[in-house]
C-alpha cells in the first residue's frame, strides 16, 4: 500500500519525523518497506496484512497514526445526502445475493469529462496510478482514500431499464477497460443491463460503459462483493486490479454509502452536473456482530504486564470500538465496522498490546505457560511413522483434490458421492492422467489412488523400489448432508501379500502387544478377488489389504503388481497401549516345534493360528507362519498343507521335551477338531 505523505497530513497532524512514523507503524503492525521521492511529496510504502483491508486508504492509515500519537482526526464534509428510501432513474436488482450483499447507484447528468486539476492528478502519480480524465480519477482516488472500490459507467451506453447483479450466462463474453475479452464462468459475478455484461463484478469495468470524451451522464457504483467469488474470478481469468485487492480482503459495509457520497462530490466539483435525486440500492442487511468482551486480567495473564483499565478503554474507544459496559473487571465493545478482523477477546488483547507498544514488554518478562503435549492421535502417528519407515517404506505426501473416477473406483470407506470443490487443483497430475481421469477437482474418499499414481510415476522414471505410505484426511460425505473427516493410514508396496500384512502386524505389536489381527472377506473392486481381505481389530473395522487388481493396475498404468492397504487411525488410536510397558525377559531357554498340517483349501491361516494360541497357553512366546503347500496328488483336491512353527518358553522354569511335546499334542488335537487338520509327518 503506497501511501502519500501530503495527503496523509490532510487528515491527521504529521508533526513526528518521518523516521519515527515508519518506526512506529511498523511496530504497530504496518511493516514498512521503504519511502520515495516524488515530486515535491512522498510515497511510503507499507505492508498491509490481509486480516486489516482497512488500511488499504489512506484514511485508514490515519486512523491508525491518530490512536498511536492521539492527536486529532479530521475527514471530508459530504455535500450529497444520504442513501434514502428514495430511487433515481436506473432501477436495481440483485440476482445473486451470494456473489453481492449490497449494490448502490447514484447518477449525475450533465458533466464535463476533461483533464484532472494538478492537485488530484500529483496524489495519484505519488502512488502510482495515471491520470485519466476527471471522473475516472476521482473513482480512483476515493478508492485510495477510503479502500472502497467503486466505478463509473458512461449511463447512455447501458441497454435497458434496470441494472442486474447476476451469475454469468452460458458462454458468456465480456470485453474489460483493458480492450481484452474474457469467457466468464458460472460462480462469477455479472454487472449486466438488458442484453450483456457492461462489468466484472468487484474486478473490472467493461469497455462498452467506460467513460470517455463524450461521456454526458455517469451512472456511480459502490457495492459490496463477496470476497471469494472475486479472488475466484480474478486467478481464474488472470485479471487483478486494486478493486479486486481489496474486495479479496473485505470491505467496510458501513463506508460504501459514505465513498458514493465522496465520489459524488468530488465529481461535480471537478466535472460539474447535476446529482439527480436519490439513490437506487439493493440488498444491505447486515448481520449484527456480538459484543466482544475484554477481561482485564487477559493483559497481565497474556502479556506479562499490568495495564490499566482506564489505559485499556482509551485505546479501545480510539481504535473506534463503541463501549457498551464497564466495570472494575470488564469492558464489553461493540467493534467498529471497518474493523472486521475483530471477533474474539484475544483481537483485543493484541490491539491493547500493539497500541500501548509491543516495546513496553520487558524481554524477560514472566508470562505464564503451561507444558505443551502431544495428543494420542499425535503418538499413535508418530509410532505408526517409525514402524513403517523402519521397514523400508518411505513416507509421501499427495494432494486432497482428486479426480471423480478415483473416487468410484476405490470405495474403501464410503460409496457416496464425493464433494465437489470450487477451484480444481492445476499442476497436481500429470497431463496423460489428467487426461484419461479428468482434473483433479473432488475431494478424495480414499488415499489408494494417489498413492497407485505415485507409484506409476516412479516406475515411470525407473525408480525400482516404490514402497510409499502416507498419513493424510480422507473426506466423507454422509446421508444427512454433513461431512465426516477421518484419518487414515495408506500402503503401496511391491512387495508380498503376507509381507505387507507382516508389516501391519508389526504396527500393531507396537501399538498394543495384546491386540490380535483379524481377517474377513471383502468384496473391493480395485482389489483382486485371490487376494483381498478386510482387516479387524476387537470386532472393530480396521481397513483392507490386497493385492491391485488387473483391471486397476490396466487403468493407472502400473507395469508390476503392487499390494495396497487402508488403515482407520481412530481404530489404531482406540486399541493403543500409549503408557509404556515392561516385561522382563525370562532366563529359561526355548523349545520350537514345527508342524506341517494338511487342512481344507476354504481355511485361513488366522483361524488355525486362534486355535493355535488358545490351545498352547501363556507357554506360547512367538507362532511363525512358515509357508503353504498344495499337492492335490498327494493330499487331494481342496487340500493344501500350512507349515509354521512354535517358540515355547517358560517365565519361571525350564521346559521338558516331555512338556513341549504334550503342548504339541494338544495344539494338533485342537486343530483337528476345530478344522479337520491332519498332522503330516
Amino acid at each position: 500500500m503506497l501511501v502519500s505523505w501530503n495527503w496523509l497530513k490532510e487528515y491527521v497532524s504529521l508533526e513526528m519525523p518521518l523516521a519515527e512514523l515508519e518506526d512506529r507503524l511498523a511496530m504497530s503492525g504496518l511493516n514498512h518497506e521503504g519511502t520515495q521521492q516524488i515530486g515535491e511529496d512522498l510515497a511510503i510504502d507499507l505492508e498491509v496484512t490481509s486480516n486489516r483491508p482497512d488500511c488499504l486508504g489512506h484514511m485508514g492509515v490515519a486512523r491508525e497514526v491518530s490512536v498511536l500519537w492521539d492527536c486529532d482526526l479530521q475527514f471530508p464534509g459530504l455535500r450529497t445526502p444520504a442513501a434514502s428510501a428514495a430511487t433515481c432513474d436506473i432501477p436495481v436488482r440483485i440476482d445473486a445475493p451470494q456473489l453481492c450483499s449490497r449494490y448502490t447507484a447514484r447518477v449525475i447528468r450533465g458533466v464535463k469529462v476533461g483533464a484532472s486539476p494538478q492537485w488530484m492528478s500529483e496524489r495519484l502519480q505519488t502512488i502510482g496510478i495515471a491520470s485519466v480524465n476527471n471522473v475516472v480519477d476521482v473513482t480512483n482516488y476515493v478508492l485510495m482514500e477510503s479502500g472502497q472500490p467503486l466505478h463509473a459507467f458512461d449511463l447512455a451506453q447501458l441497454e435497458g431499464p434496470e441494472i442486474v447483479v447476476r451469475e454469468p450466462l452460458e458462454d458468456e463474453i465480456f470485453e474489460a477497460i483493458d480492450h481484452r475479452t474474457y469467457r466468464l464462468k458460472p460462480g462469477m459475478c455479472v454487472i449486466g443491463d438488458a442484453t450483456r455484461a457492461v462489468a466484472l463484478g468487484g474486478v473490472m469495468g467493461g469497455a462498452a460503459t467506460e467513460v470517455s470524451a463524450s461521456t454526458v451522464d455517469v451512472l456511480i457504483e459502490a457495492a459490496d462483493f463477496a470476497p471469494l467469488p472475486v479472488r475466484n474470478a480474478a486467478r481464474h481469468l488472470n485479471l487483478h486490479s486494486p478493486a479486486s485487492y481489496r474486495f479479496e480482503r473485505g470491505v467496510d459495509p458501513d463506508g460504501i454509502d459514505w465513498a458514493s457520497r465522496r465520489c459524488c462530490d468530488l465529481i461535480l466539483e471537478l466535472a460539474g452536473g447535476a446529482l439527480v435525486d436519490g439513490c437506487a440500492q439493493a440488498g444491505g442487511n447486515e448481520a449484527a456482530r456480538p459484543t466482544l468482551v475484554l477481561r482485564f486480567s487477559q493483559l497481565k495473564r497474556i502479556l506479562g504486564i499490568e495495564i490499566s483499565g482506564e489505559d485499556v478503554r482509551r485505546i479501545l474507544s480510539a481504535l473506534g470500538c463503541r463501549e457498551t459496559k464497564c466495570d472494575e473487571h470488564t469492558v464489553h465493545v461493540d467493534a467498529p465496522s471497518w474493523r472486521r478482523d475483530l471477533t474474539r477477546e484475544i483481537d483485543l488483547v493484541e490491539e491493547v498490546a500493539r497500541i500501548h507498544g509491543y516495546d513496553q514488554i520487558p524481554e524477560d518478562v514472566g508470562v505464564p505457560m503451561a507444558p505443551s503435549h502431544r495428543s494420542d492421535i499425535d503418538r499413535v502417528v508418530s509410532s505408526v511413522r517409525r514402524v513403517l519407515t523402519s521397514t523400508g517404506i518411505d513416507e509421501a505426501m499427495t494432494c486432497s483434490l482428486v479426480p471423480l473416477p478415483w473416487c468410484q473406483q476405490c470405495p474403501v470407506w464410503t460409496d457416496t458421492e464425493p464433494l465437489l470443490s470450487e477451484m480444481p487443483m492445476k499442476g497436481v497430475l500429470a497431463e496423460a492422467t489428467q487426461k484419461k481421469f479428468g482434473p483433479a477437482q473432488y475431494l478424495r474418499q480414499s488415499l489408494i489412488p494417489s498413492l497407485l499414481e505415485s507409484r506409476r510415476f516412479n516406475e515411470a522414471v525407473a525408480n525400482p523400489v516404490v514402497e510409499l505410505f502416507e498419513v493424510a484426511r480422507v473426506y466423507l460425505p454422509q446421508q444427512d448432508a454433513q461431512l465426516v473427516e477421518q484419518s487414515v493410514i495408506a500402503i503401496t508396496s511391491g512387495r508380498g501379500f503376507t509381507d505387507v500384512k507382516g508389516v501391519i502386524e508389526s504396527v500393531l505389536a507396537v501399538l498394543n502387544p495384546a491386540a490380535e489381527l483379524e481377517v474377513a472377506d471383502t468384496n473391493q473392486p480395485f482389489l483382486s478377488t485371490s487376494e483381498a481381505v478386510e482387516l479387524r481389530v476387537s470386532g472393530s473395522r480396521l481397513g483392507v489389504l490386497g493385492a491391485v487388481s488387473e483391471e486397476t493396475r490396466r487403468a493407472f498404468g502400473l507395469r508390476s503388481q503392487a499390494i495396497v492397504a487402508e488403515l482407520s487411525l481412530e481404530v489404531l488410536e482406540q486399541l493403543a497401549e500409549l503408557v509404556p510397558q515392561h516385561s522382563p525377559l525370562s532366563q529359561f531357554p526355548a523349545i520350537t516345534r514345527d508342524l506341517n498340517l494338511i487342512v481344507d483349501e476354504a481355511v485361513r491361516w488366522e483361524q488355525l493360528a486362534k486355535s493355535v494360541r488358545t490351545s498352547a497357553g501363556p507357554l506360547l512366546e512367538e507362532l511363525q507362519f512358515q509357508s503353504v503347500y498344495r499337492d492335490p496328488e498327494r493330499d487331494g483336491q481342496g487340500k493344501k498343507r500350512m507349515i509354521f512353527s512354535m517358540r515355547l518358553r517358560s517365565s519361571d522354569r525350564t521346559l521338558t521335551g516331555d512338556e513341549a511335546d504334550r503342548l504339541r499334542t494338544d495344539v494338533v488335537k485342537s486343530c483337528c477338531d476345530n478344522h479337520g487338520a491332519v498332522l503330516l509327518g
